[in-house]
């Protein structure tokens, strides 16, 4: 019976001993900096918000978090990155909503972002405005349509790449509106915005920290949202659109089988950094907001997304 007794001491003290060395283990996440894939190229309002937000996170999650632009393929090179990076938590990806759950619907994609990633946080949302250079003759975006009607193929429109989050909702725009425009796809929003301010496109659909950052180089148009958060520039729904509902939804994604308490440590600093001054007066300065949502909410959101990004995709597509 002594024996017995001693066996089942020794066990629980092996168990105790395992279950501390786990809790460590946890406990010391990070031990190293974190990589934050951008699908998406430099200039663009993801790099911009990144460059923010890596600066403040590192004080509440005691490592650096460190960008790594990876544009191509309209996002995918850099999705499929984070899809086949360990799930330690030290890869993570700050992406959005059309190249997450629209672009499945386009392409037949190598990866599944569903089943591979999941969300750690919603840092923002975004609505998109038409954007033209100071130049151009079109004061509004009547004026831009009507040449555009009048002048077939003629309108170019540089988006940040096909089905992101400059072309969905420019597309549907332009059906609504039927002016037949040409499309030029570029590597991100920060390309595209250069292509307007080169020439090679006539307008493009940009967000508030890129067109802020432009200053008076650039006038915007139209701006999606149900309220303008841009002084003097109309919204879509005020002028009679229908359409261009879509918001850019910013997302920090993870793999999906990461540890559970590596997802908590992660959404834990990202909820202090939120209430962070220095942060919210960056991000004031950048004109995004920080409504930021967390993960498992976003996730409901997600679910949605899909069902409506296939209709979506079916109708601009007649598929």
């Amino acid at each position: 019976m002594k024996t017995v007794a001693a066996c089942k001491r020794m066990v629980g003290v092996l168990l105790a001993m395992l279950l501390g060395l786990a809790l460590a283990h946890a406990q010391d996440y990070p031990e190293k900096p974190v990589t934050l894939i951008i699908p998406l190229g430099a200039g663009g309002s993801h790099d911009l918000n990144a460059r923010v937000f890596t600066s403040v996170i590192s004080s509440y999650l005691g490592q650096p978090m460190i960008v790594r632009l990876m544009p191509g393929a309209a996002g995918q090179t850099g999705t499929a990155a984070a899809v086949n990076a360990p799930p330690d938590g030290y890869t993570l990806i700050f992406s959005h909503n059309f190249i997450d759950q629209l672009q499945q619907h386009v392409d037949r994609l190598p990866y599944d972002t569903t089943k591979a990633l999941e969300t750690i946080v919603r840092l923002n949302y975004a609505p998109g405005a038409v954007v033209v250079r100071a130049d151009k003759p079109w004061k509004t975006l009547q004026e831009m349509f009507d040449y555009g009607r009048k002048n077939p193929g003629k309108l170019k429109f540089g988006h940040s790449g096909n089905w992101g989050a400059a072309m969905a909702p420019g597309a549907q725009l332009l059906a609504e509106a039927g002016v037949d425009a040409t499309l030029i796809a570029h590597k991100g929003g920060g390309p595209a915005m250069q292509a307007v301010l080169a020439g090679d496109v006539d307008f493009t659909i940009a967000f508030p920290s890129v067109i802020e950052s432009q200053g008076e180089k650039v006038r915007a148009l139209a701006v999606g949202g149900d309220k303008s958060v841009l002084p003097g520039v109309p919204t879509f729904k005020e002028l009679g659109y229908k359409s261009t509902g879509l918001e850019m939804e910013r997302i920090v994604l993870g793999p999906r089988n990461m540890p559970e308490e590596r997802k908590r440590i992660l959404r834990e600093a990202f909820q202090k950094m939120n209430s962070d001054k220095t942060y919210q007066n960056l991000m004031s300065k950048l004109g995004e907001n920080t409504v930021l949502m967390p993960g498992p909410d976003y996730e409901k959101l997600r679910a949605r997304q899909n069902v409506e990004y296939k209709a979506l995709v079916g109708k601009l597509t007649g598929k």
